[in-house]
């Protein structure tokens, strides 16, 4: 794999592996020994790739595993905005490569892309440090292939009919993300993150169940508030901010 021209001379740099355990974990590592970024990690195939809450995230060949290192990005309170910035790059690089899918994909909160209301990517932030934060953002994309059987349907690109290799995809993302990240400016402009995402928004004004782990809670996708948090509008008419969730789908009385 290799970087787009663009990012090359932005100063990006590049480590690829045939195959590591994660390319989050390899880039947090170089961090702790001294790595600046910005820099991405890719692989082809990884052993123990993962996504939230230590989920495992099924690593399987044609598919693109990457992760960009990011030190002193932002404040560190700002860092979890990156999850926005790095979907919209994916977004963005999905469209360049593989037109035809526009109208089909869509952001859901907090860090999936979906290509016909099924998984098509995913992103996991993973953040070091203290007064110096150091951040992986690793992006995992179903080009060839997709897992069966799990809880959210998933996809890839050649099931959705458009055949795009990791290669070119993973090409594309480099330089999109750079504008996603000057567009974003460390924090300072994340207002307009915010009015692109919810522009590509998955299920806004929806209903939708958050699970929160212990419980969960059923209501209308309304917004995001100012730094990113899904405002969900119970049945009461209260609105609950809710700062990390999973969210599903809730199909109504009419639709069923």
């Amino acid at each position: 794999m290799d970087l787009d021209s663009v990012a090359t001379r932005a100063g990006v740099r590049h480590v690829a592996h045939e195959t590591t355990a994660s390319t989050n974990a390899d880039a947090l590592a170089l961090a702790r020994r001294g790595e600046l970024g910005p820099l991405w990690v890719t692989a082809r195939m990884q052993s123990a790739g993962r996504g939230r809450r230590g989920r495992e995230w099924i690593s399987r060949p044609g598919n693109l595993f990457a992760t960009l290192l990011l030190v002193d990005p932002c404040p560190p309170e700002c860092a979890p905005q990156l999850s926005f910035v790095a979907a919209l790059a994916v977004h963005d690089a999905v469209i360049e490569t593989a037109t035809a899918l526009g109208p089909h994909l869509a952001l859901k909160w907090p860090n999936d892309v979906l290509c016909d209301g099924a998984k098509l990517a995913g992103i996991l932030i993973e953040g070091e440090g203290t007064a110096t934060v150091s951040v992986a953002v690793g992006i995992g994309v179903n080009c060839a292939q997709h897992p069966e059987g799990t809880e959210y349907p998933s996809t890839d690109l050649a099931s959705a009919g458009v055949v795009v290799a990791p290669e070119t995809l993973f090409r594309a993302l480099s330089r999109v993300m750079l504008t996603r990240l000057a567009q974003w400016n460390r924090g300072d402009g994340f207002a307009a993150i915010r009015a692109d995402w919810m522009a590509r928004a998955a299920g806004l004004g929806r209903p939708i169940r958050v699970r929160l782990g212990d419980r969960a809670v059923d209501g209308s996708f309304e917004a995001l508030d100012p730094v990113g948090r899904l405002l969900l509008r119970r049945a009461d008419g209260a609105v609950e901010t809710i700062a990390a969730g999973d969210v599903f789908p809730l199909v109504t009385a009419a639709e069923s």
